[in-house]
């Protein structure tokens, strides 16, 4: 943005020297070409042409994409008034809008207007429609019901609104969906909502916890790429008084390639046709009643059981602290299945279970790629203490060829990871290292020990960043 911006101060410095001959030239350029070069200058920048001459004054209101925001205005007011006048003209002129971003900031007094302006945009064949609203969630705007059956729509996005209840809906070209802190009338409009796009590829899903929906269903035929975001979050007040029993996601996507899915609140995590899962990426928090036990809550162990299952046959998995620290106390109980077609792994430890990383190996018996993370770190006592990783699962003899260890200090436990790798690992290419060090010497030192380890492989390459 800011680069268009540089250009469009350079393309007005010349136009504003020109010589009445090249000005003339410049303005006979087809309306279409102007709002064409204009689309792709941020709405700001295109309304600044207004003022180059009169053959300019109104070219801006042609451009079809226009990306409004209430913060760029004096006062609310101000910008409903400017919004007001700007769709009548293309009432009027009978423009061609094709996209259209909202970003609204109001107050709880300030009048509702989302509502027509939508209802308005949407039956004039809009083809992309972002609405973002930052209010009280007490005082959402209420979507009109036009939109539920917009034919055109081809990308949405509606971040904290009101979807109310509706008979019918129907949105046969959408293939993008976003779905921000939104709240919905019940479970099925919600389910309703996703199912009714039959050609929808791209799903976001971030919920807030007064959503009124307790049971999330995501039932498509077409999508491939969902992420869900369902964790308490800032400004959350009503999560202490949450009753997660009964809460659950349903998702049955049998063209499903890429999952990234965090979950601090949902009593259930299901997935079912999972046969196209290519990619993964979770942060879960289970609420086992008993986490460290092998009794109780029978059915919630069967259900992250199953749940590992769904996904056992993907290539990319991304785990987080939180879900391996889930795993380290439960692999005695239910350990984990074969993951024999992953190939990469990222996974975030704390420090304390660092010798899960063995057993965790064991189950990735073709994995090529591992990037260990350490985002929270145990007290510096940690560091140090001594820690012997010992056996070696199948992948470092046979298929291990890169490792990554982001945040490392050198502290004991870290290089006994680094050493763990180096000196078992038979076709290990390189091992990369992002150092975090406080002093030069400290960093030498590191470096020193590091280049000294034994190399089991022989084209093992040491990188330190």
């Amino acid at each position: 943005m800011d680069d268009k911006s540089d250009v469009w101060d350079e393309w007005y410095e010349i136009y504003s020297r020109a010589r009445p001959r090249e000005e003339a030239m410049i303005s006979k350029l087809p309306d279409a070409l102007i709002s064409q070069i204009l689309s792709y200058l941020p709405t700001k920048e295109a309304v600044r042409t207004s003022v180059l001459s009169n053959r300019w004054k109104s070219l801006w209101l042609l451009i079809p994409a226009l990306d409004l925001a209430s913060s760029r205005f004096p006062d609310y007011n101000a910008f409903v008034s400017f919004v007001d006048r700007l769709l009548g003209f293309c009432r009027e002129e009978k423009s061609c809008l094709h996209k259209l971003k909202l970003s609204i900031q109001k107050d709880v007094n300030d009048p509702p207007c989302l509502t027509r302006w939508i209802d308005f945009v949407v039956r004039r064949k809009l083809e992309h429609l972002d609405v973002e609203c930052l209010v009280n969630r007490k005082f959402l705007e209420v979507m009109p019901l036009s939109l539920y059956v917009c034919d055109t729509l081809v990308s949405l996005r509606l971040h904290r609104v009101s979807l109310s209840e509706f008979e019918s809906v129907s949105l046969p070209r959408v293939k993008t969906m976003s779905l921000e802190h939104n709240i919905y009338a019940n479970d099925a409009s919600l389910e309703s909502l996703i199912s009714s796009c039959p050609v929808l590829e791209d799903l976001n899903l971030v919920r807030m916890v007064t959503d009124n929906v307790k049971v999330v269903r995501v039932h498509s035929q077409t999508l491939t790429s969902l992420d869900i975001d369902y964790s308490v979050g800032e400004g959350d007040d009503y999560a202490d008084g949450y009753v997660r029993e009964g809460s659950a996601v349903l998702v049955d996507a049998p063209r499903l390639k890429c999952l990234k899915w965090q979950d601090d609140l949902s009593d259930s995590k299901v997935l079912t046709n999972t046969g196209s899962l290519v990619k993964v990426d979770f942060d879960f928090v289970f609420n086992l009643e008993n986490d460290f036990a092998d009794v109780a809550d029978l059915w919630k162990r069967n259900m992250v059981r199953n749940f590992f299952t769904s996904i056992s046959r993907v290539r990319d998995m991304t785990i987080s602290a939180f879900t391996a620290e889930f795993l380290y106390f439960n692999m005695e109980y239910d350990p984990l299945p074969q993951f024999c077609n992953l190939s990469r792994l990222q996974v975030n430890f704390y420090l304390y279970n660092l010798d899960m990383l063995p057993t965790l190996l064991e189950s990735c018996p073709n994995l090529k790629s591992l990037v260990m993370d350490f985002d929270f770190d145990s007290p510096s006592s940690k560091e140090n203490e001594l820690m012997r990783l010992s056996s070696v699962p199948r992948c470092l003899l046979s298929s291990l060829e890169f490792v990554e260890i982001k945040r490392f200090n050198g502290g004991a436990a870290k290089m006994e990871v680094a050493r763990y790798f180096v000196e078992n690992s038979v076709v290990l290419r390189k091992l990369v290292l992002h150092l975090r060090c406080s002093m030069l010497q400290e960093g030498f030192n590191m470096l020193k020990d590091l280049i000294a380890l034994p190399r089991r492989s022989s084209t093992c390459r040491i990188e330190v960043c």
